[in-house]
């Protein structure tokens, strides 16, 4: 692992225990330049790594409660008229930042998600006909819970799609929950965590990412997959092309992440379940979580894994 990124992650350690995988994947999402949906039931840690994972980095923060009240310009910002400049000025919104916290993403009302698609599409803000960049590294970590619903209104497919990953986070053992109790019986970690690395830093892994070498077989390898989730006898909707390619950037971050410079099926089958599970529709079960990691899973047991040298 890169030395910089192993900081990073003990860093983020230092608050959380537990949860190696759960941060390997949330830094993979980083470093391919995507974002992430946080599903899991409520007390498991989901704010607290989004909010270690910006302390870590020397970067703006910003967080939006969503609520079922919450209005697009509450997210993106608005024009206002100055009186003493006798003209309209543009306020912006949390979104303008670079780790952005989209706490509890599903209470808001469809118009207000919405809100969200071009800055994690595109990188940039559009109100009022004025379009606006936005400052990289941008990364949307969102989250939501998947078990209580009344009040809630769930994710569009476009949205889910904009999702580079969806993960969750690892039940603790006994251990571990001893080790939490320990961790913050005196203390309260997150307050004191300092940041260790800037987020130029970061910018510049994340071109690093694109470099990461993808053997012809690799990319068969991947397109196999989504070709084979068309028409797989459980799945009624497959992976989008946009699929496919979030499936080789998370690929080429995880290669990264492992220390290697080149993709290899290892990789492929890390990122399957978090990258394309929330991209099917799986027959009869098209809200289930582990339905679609399930239907994954067949994927990956019937498409053959590559032999052939994948080094440059």
């Amino acid at each position: 692992m890169d030395s910089l990124l192993a900081k990073v992650k003990e860093n983020i350690e230092k608050v959380l225990v537990g949860q190696s995988r759960t941060i390997d994947l949330l830094l993979t999402s980083l470093l391919a330049a995507g974002h992430v949906l946080v599903e899991d039931v409520p007390g498991m840690g989901k704010t607290v790594l989004a909010r270690s994972l910006a302390r870590s980095v020397s970067a703006e923060f910003g967080r939006v409660q969503f609520t079922p009240d919450l209005l697009p310009s509450d997210v993106t910002g608005l024009n206002f008229f100055d009186q003493q400049k006798g003209e309209f000025v543009f306020s912006p919104g949390p979104v303008f930042c670079n780790i952005l916290l989209a706490d509890e993403i599903n209470r808001a009302t469809p118009r207000t998600q919405s809100s969200l698609l071009e800055c994690m599409a595109e990188v940039q803000v559009t109100v009022d006909g004025v379009t606006r960049k936005l400052e990289r590294p941008f990364f949307v970590i969102a989250t939501q819970n998947p078990v209580e619903t009344l009040g809630t209104y769930p994710l569009p497919e476009a949205q889910l799609d904009r999702f580079l990953m969806r993960i969750s986070m690892q039940a603790p053992s006994r251990e571990q929950q001893v080790a939490i109790l320990e961790r913050f019986r005196d203390d309260e970690p997150l307050e004191t965590l300092e940041p260790v690395c800037e987020r130029e830093e970061i910018v510049a892994l994340q071109k690093k990412t694109r470099e990461i070498f993808v053997a012809k077989a690799m990319l068969n390898y991947i397109a196999e997959l989504v070709e084979a989730s068309h028409g797989f006898h459980s799945i009624e909707l497959g992976v989008s092309p946009r699929g496919a390619l979030a499936m080789l950037r998370a690929c080429q971050a995880y290669a990264l992440l492992s220390g290697r410079e080149y993709v290899v099926p290892e990789d492929v089958k890390a990122v399957a379940g978090p990258v394309l599970a929330h991209r099917l529709t799986v027959a009869g079960a098209a809200a289930s979580t582990q339905a679609q990691l399930q239907a994954v899973d067949s994927l990956l047991h019937s498409v053959p894994v590559p032999t052939e040298d994948w080094t440059k």
